[in-house]
């Protein structure tokens, strides 16, 4: 972001002057005035066109901020404030034993916005690529309640309920991935370094080789004179994907046929649904909107199809029907979820009944991830038996019919 050198003035009409980060000067503006200070210029600086060697060979990739940092920071943040350490103190503590250096700069400049007399929950939310915004919006209802250090405890619960839920599906998804690429990795060596090896025994039978066996030398023979192009290929692909995933309709599509992997896919759904329920009840709780947490909640389940059923039950809440009919238009819930959503709406009870959905979401995750390894062994067992059999036919016929024309 660009740099503006300003003139302002406050309630006392005291001048300021000095420098700040922002997206633009109306953007910069517009924080000024909702931090009661009057701006009177502001002008862009213009960089330097020198190279700055020091600075070239300091660059360094941002990195990301996981929700293992968010788990810590807001534990961290419980502690300070129930400890009644001052704010800006507190942050700025943690400025200075910050693990990830992303998250480290971000908080020095929440720090900065703080000192400027900027709410916390604005200054959060200037840095969204660090702050989830259903971050930004309960620390925003903490504020206006006096209750932050209790937000910053149930922040940190959801993130470690959330971890916990992307760890089982990554356990689930790892048994098959590393068997297809055992697979994958089998089939590259016999066929770029043991078919070229039967290939010269082969060729001195003087005789019309079984149709299994052409096709693998011919498999063979493309590997090794062109294997460059299948490399390409390969990185072509990868790139490729990434591409599509940076956009929208790439990212929304991926979303939707990943919940349709078998075996997998349920799973995935199950557990972005424990998640969802997870969200919404802490909003919901803390006395957010409903319409507000909803879509709040649709941006924090990470991911594009389910957040867009989401907004379709918010939309059909301001329209003014009921949370269960809304959910049930989506499709994604079980019969029994809507019926504990509508007895929760019938007995003011939503807020309990959200946390019971998520729970009985995340059994049935634990319950499918302890049995996806039982259902996945015997696909993966046809599949290497019928590499196997393809192999071994390709091979040992040729062999057979040299004994048979032997005799």
């Amino acid at each position: 972001m660009p740099f503006y050198h300003y003139t302002a003035r406050d309630n006392q009409g005291k001048l300021l002057e000095g420098q700040a980060e922002a997206l633009s000067a109306d953007a910069l503006a517009a924080q000024f005035q909702a931090s009661q200070l009057m701006p009177i210029r502001i002008t862009q600086v213009v960089e330097k066109t020198s190279l700055d060697l020091a600075r070239f060979f300091s660059f360094r990739r941002k990195t990301k901020v996981t929700l293992d940092d968010l788990i810590l920071f807001c534990r961290q943040m419980y502690t300070l404030n129930a400890s009644g350490v001052p704010l800006i103190r507190a942050i700025r503590g943690l400025v200075e034993t910050a693990r990830n250096p992303t998250l480290g700069e971000a908080l020095g400049r929440v720090v900065e916005d703080l000192e400027a007399g900027m709410e916390l929950s604005g200054a959060f939310s200037r840095h969204a690529e660090v702050f989830p915004p259903l971050l930004c919006r309960m620390v925003q209802v903490g504020e206006v309640t006096g209750k932050l250090d209790n937000v910053f405890k149930q922040l940190a619960l959801y993130f470690e309920r959330e971890k916990e839920t992307i760890n089982q599906v990554k356990a689930a998804l790892r048994y098959p991935t590393f068997v297809l690429i055992a697979i994958a990795i089998a089939v590259s060596i016999i066929t770029l370094f043991v078919i070229p090896a039967f290939e010269k025994v082969f060729s001195g039978f003087g005789a019309d080789l079984p149709l299994p066996t052409r096709i693998l030398m011919a498999l063979s023979s493309f590997m090794q004179h062109y294997w460059y192009v299948l490399l390409a290929l390969l990185v072509l692909t990868v790139l490729g994907i990434k591409q599509g995933l940076k956009t929208q309709k790439g990212r929304y599509t991926w979303d939707r046929y990943k919940l349709k992997i078998p075996l997998v896919g349920d799973i995935i759904l199950r557990s972005t649904l424990a998640r969802f329920s997870r969200g919404f009840n802490m909003s919901y709780t803390a006395g957010i909107p409903l319409s507000q947490a909803l879509g709040f909640t649709a941006r924090a389940v990470d991911n594009v199809f389910v957040g867009g059923k989401i907004e379709k039950i918010r939309n059909g809440i301001e329209r003014g029907d009921t949370l269960t009919r809304s959910a049930t238009q989506t499709g994604m819930f079980t019969p029994l979820v809507l019926q504990m959503l509508a007895v929760g709406e019938e007995t003011g009870a939503v807020d309990t009944m959200l946390a019971d959905v998520a729970e009985f979401y995340e059994r049935e995750v634990e319950y499918d991830i302890k049995n996806l390894s039982s259902a996945i062994e015997p696909i993966m067992i046809v599949i290497i038996g019928g590499m196997v059999l393809v192999l071994a036919l390709g091979v040992f016929l040729p062999m057979w019919n040299l004994s048979s024309i032997a005799r």
